[in-house]
């Protein structure tokens, strides 16, 4: 993909507070969501420019947005997309239609001719506007991929000696999750009980997890499906990815320690995964396009890469509104391209809606750690807030918002938030 004239940084909306240099949503990022109001219950898609939110199900149904565009011309599409309760079906219609319907939508909001009295009368403002999942997640995948991340919990747990496995360096590591709690920001996520084991105890009990912790992520979203039995290639992979959304999954380590071995993260994971509402998509982040850390050793033919395929994304955690750490996309170690491709490189099908998590991203600086289990190096060296609360890891109440944007010339790319509260865990009845 190449820069055209969307990603243009002397592009200006006549929505005036796209304008603002740090607004997160300038006609440069347009990205998409599913948002519905008090006046129309609908959910359907919308687009967000400045302050407001441009309703695409009345854009679609008017004619003015070429989704059915196909990669040798137009065609009709006998169903709308953008009436629907996720943004799948337009997903599903491939990279030629999402860079045309971006590029319709750039126009229209760039330029101040008769037609702006009509598209201002669709638009909605972000405030009054309730936002919902963006997508059907069909499967959930996350993965190890920053070395620092890795480096750090292996030390904890098997010593500075034997920090890295044998195989990290070679492939992208994972483990599948449960795409059914995955949840859009704003859910409250309820502590999770579960078997949980001692020092001073030879037997597990069952109860409230005491290590609640956070994980920031990243998250791409496949686009385009592949047939099962079809591996494809790592820029082939970069074409199925629609977009990226924040990603935060939770983890519970006390739970996780316990039953990790030997086949991995099960329930200490599986109780609730969040994600930001808007998807910024592979389009918009093209100005911020990097390369990666150096691959050492060599990756084998398959996951070797052509050009770069890293971003250059500015992250931060925030714990009961402080910033607890600040941290960068681009220093990933395995691209999400890489990622998927060795998803499929088993024969492994990807469908329109995979979500993959970037795993925990965690930067080589003092306060660029990604997780409380780092931050507070698993509790051993607690955190002091502004208001003097001490934290090794969270507790009820707390709230916890991931944020990230890439930053242009005079403009951001900015995601939204993805947030939660910590409720208390429910009683051992229920």
């Amino acid at each position: 993909m190449t820069l055209n004239a969307s990603h243009s940084a002397q592009l200006k909306s006549w929505v005036e507070a796209a304008n603002d240099p740090l607004c997160p949503f300038p006609i440069q990022n347009l990205p998409m969501a599913i948002f519905s109001t008090s006046a129309n219950l609908r959910k359907r898609a919308g687009v967000a420019i400045g302050d407001q939110v441009l309703d695409l199900e009345v854009l679609e149904r008017s004619g003015l947005l070429p989704t059915g565009l196909v990669p040798n011309g137009l065609s009709p599409t006998p169903t709308a997309v953008f009436n629907r309760s996720s943004l799948n079906a337009f997903m599903a219609l491939g990279p030629a239609v999402w860079s045309a319907v971006r590029s319709t939508i750039s126009g229209e909001l760039s330029k101040a001719t008769s037609d702006w009295r009509l598209f201002s009368q669709l638009l909605t403002p972000l405030a009054d506007a309730q936002l919902h999942m963006p997508v059907r997640v069909t499967g959930y995948t996350d993965f190890y991929a920053s070395r620092e991340h890795a480096t750090n919990v292996g030390t904890l747990f098997r010593g500075a000696e034997n920090a890295l496995m044998a195989n990290w360096l070679h492939m992208p590591i994972a483990y599948n999750g449960r795409a059914s709690t995955v949840v859009v920001s704003g859910t409250a996520i309820k502590r999770p009980r579960g078997q949980i084991i001692s020092a001073d105890k030879p037997t597990p009990v069952f109860t409230a997890s005491r290590k609640l912790d956070m994980e920031l992520e990243m998250a791409a979203l496949v686009g385009t499906a592949n047939p099962m039995g079809d591996p494809v290639s790592v820029a082939q992979a970069q074409e199925m990815i629609f977009g990226f959304v924040l990603l935060n999954d939770w983890s519970a380590r006390d739970i996780q320690v316990w039953e990790y071995q030997p086949l991995g993260p099960f329930l200490g994971k599986a109780f609730a995964t969040t994600i930001s509402p808007w998807v910024i998509s592979r389009e918009a982040l093209e100005p911020f396009r990097v390369d990666g850390p150096q691959q050492d050793p060599q990756p084998l033919s398959y996951l070797r890469q052509s050009a770069p395929h890293n971003y250059a994304i500015q992250l931060q955690a925030q714990l009961n509104g402080q910033t607890i750490t600040e941290t960068n996309f681009k220093d990933i170690y395995w691209s999400s391209a890489q990622q998927l491709a060795h998803h499929t490189s088993g024969g492994c099908a990807m469908q329109t809606g995979d979500l993959l998590g970037s795993g925990t991203i965690s930067g080589s600086q003092p306060g660029s750690m990604g997780s409380l289990l780092e931050l507070t190096w698993n509790g051993e060296k607690p955190l002091t807030l502004e208001n003097g609360d001490i934290r090794r890891f969270l507790e009820d109440g707390d709230r916890l918002s991931l944020t990230g944007y890439a930053q242009g010339e005079g403009y951001r790319i900015g995601f939204g938030e993805a947030a939660a509260t910590i409720l208390p865990a429910p009683s051992e009845t229920g």
